[in-house]
């Protein structure tokens, strides 16, 4: 029986996997029409599947060259006779698949056994024409992991020559044959790769790789996609699952990044269903296990991740920034950070403005940042983890009483409100204190919808119940209004009959504590701190 996969390459065989033909059919159409692109997506976002599934699409049509460069050791990356030789092996090894005639493995060999270190890339580039000129077939070549090469100097020649035998094949279509398509994939947008390699004097300034066209395919997995696949995985489980609902509830925590899409139900398939029976490990409590499960884990995509954000500092802080200012940037492509944000997934952008890519990642994040301010406010924690058990009664959790304690935790510790109080810091604090109380067993997550600087909603969820609390600066009683209007108005998006507010007013009058106010058919727990 089929599995879901999360690791390498997924085969439609052996796993539960969206479809992606029609993605598969929009790449060819830049096959046929003899571009050469890079498809550059963080980590884990499908690129091997991909391509995997683009060359046995295109294996009918055309002569599919598909290589990996982490089958090329770096020390072969070191010299262009290196390289050349290295390269020739891995184009022998695809002879039979390839159908490649003798007098071009008769070449490739010759360049394997030269023992005077004196081949270079263009002899390779000529026998590679040759192949190009004699085949059946147009041929197309795929790189997968480019990146594993992309800070070689030898490399960066190697798009050269690719770049030079495109724009040759453009300017004279009856000179130097060359490949159909050149498809490159890797984390790094190879196209705006600018070399710093040879010394201060010979830097190049321009990307070898300005050729390529613009990849603008949309790689996240649909909601469609994913009742899709639900479905094929329901053919053979018959666990009774609401497939549009859970479909649905993957997508909004993931956003359809691959990677998390799959985890979530590898999880729900071997992990949750340990814990409760298989129909009830595919409904929103089971998905909410799954998430908790996602959030502590120490995953290879995570690792990457925070590992971005250790070895580049300025990237790191603009981030936090991002996500704990709560400030609304735009998505500017001239700015480095967000560049980089973008390209290693953190980011996406949303009409324009800049926006965490997901649920899953805010969280994580928000987890990870928060981590260091635990250092500095420990009381807010430490009082959360000793009040835990009074805020949950039957299962469920008393968001009055954490509101009304947090209130009190918070006036012992810093006192009234000070004008240089930001919204930011509440928010932060909150979350240290709420932190402990439904750490696992629940979850939160930041709606970003929401997220500005006049208001925040935290959404908690605990058990197969929501929570919804609006945390915001008390700016006057028509200000108020307005909120408790808006959030009543969240509250039907979400299917809930409460909510919380949690206020920070400056006003020195103002009664701290909590109080019930009806809104219409909606009930709001307000806070006043």
């Amino acid at each position: 029986m089929k599995e879901f996969n999360t690791t390498a390459v997924c085969i439609p065989s052996k796993h539960y996997m969206v479809d992606i033909s029609e993605r598969v059919k929009e790449i060819k159409k830049m096959v046929d029409a003899g571009k050469y692109f890079t498809i550059n997506r963080a980590r884990q976002y499908g690129k091997t599947t991909t391509l995997n599934e683009l060359a046995n699409y295109l294996e009918d049509q055309y002569v599919v060259l598909s290589l990996d460069f982490q089958q090329i050791s770096e020390s072969s990356f070191r010299t262009e006779d290196a390289f050349v030789k290295a390269f020739s092996r891995i184009l022998l090894k695809k002879s039979k698949k390839t159908g490649m005639p003798e007098s071009i493995q008769s070449d490739l060999k010759k360049y394997i056994n030269n023992d005077n270190d004196s081949t270079v890339l263009l002899d390779l580039f000529f026998t590679v024409s040759d192949w190009c000129e004699i085949s059946e077939k147009p041929i197309v070549m795929l790189i997968d992991e480019v990146d594993s090469a992309s800070n070689n100097q030898v490399f960066l020649d190697f798009l050269a020559q690719l770049r030079a035998g495109y724009i040759e094949r453009e300017i004279d279509p009856e000179g130097m044959p060359a490949f159909q398509s050149v498809v490159l994939a890797g984390v790094t947008d190879i196209k705006h790769l600018k070399a710093k390699i040879r010394p201060e004097e010979q830097h190049k300034v321009n990307s070898p790789w300005n050729i390529a066209a613009d990849f603008n395919i949309d790689m996240s997995l649909s909601r469609e996609g994913i009742a899709g696949m639900l479905e094929e995985y329901e053919a053979d489980h018959h666990t009774g699952m609401n497939i549009p609902e859970i479909a649905g509830l993957i997508r909004d925590y993931t956003n359809g990044y691959p990677f998390l899409v799959s985890r979530i139900c590898q999880l729900i398939d071997v992990e949750v269903s340990r814990q409760m029976s298989l129909p009830d490990a595919w409904t929103r409590i089971g998905i909410d296990e799954a998430i908790k499960l996602i959030l502590v884990e120490n995953n290879t995509l995570f690792q990457s991740l925070t590992g971005k954000l250790t070895n580049n500092p300025e990237m790191k802080e603009s981030l936090r920034s991002i996500l704990m200012e709560g400030e609304r940037v735009a998505f500017n492509t001239d700015q480095e950070d967000i560049v980089l944000l973008d390209m290693y997934g953190f980011i996406r952008n949303d009409n324009g403005m800049v926006r965490i890519d997901n649920r899953i990642f805010e969280t994580r994040l928000y987890n990870y940042f928060l981590s260091d301010e635990e250092m500095k406010s420990s009381v807010f924690s430490r009082e959360g983890q000793l009040e835990k058990n009074r805020f949950v009664k039957d299962g469920k959790l008393d968001m009055r009483l954490i509101m009304e304690r947090f209130i009190v935790t918070y006036t012992q510790v810093f006192g009234p409100l000070e004008d240089r109080f930001k919204e930011k810091d509440g928010r932060e604090l909150f979350l240290l204190y709420l932190r402990p109380i439904i750490n696992g067993t629940g979850n939160y997550y930041i709606e970003a919808q929401t997220r500005d600087q006049t208001r925040t909603d935290v959404v908690v969820d605990y058990l197969g119940e929501q929570y919804i609390i609006e945390l915001k600066i008390w700016r006057g009683e028509r200000y108020n209004a307005e909120g408790e209007q808006q959030i009543s108005e969240y509250l039907d998006y979400f299917g809930l009959d409460s909510g919380y507010m949690l206020s920070f007013n400056f006003n020195k009058n103002k009664e701290p504590g909590v109080k019930r106010v009806q809104v219409g058919e909606k009930v709001l727990f307000e806070g006043t701190l």
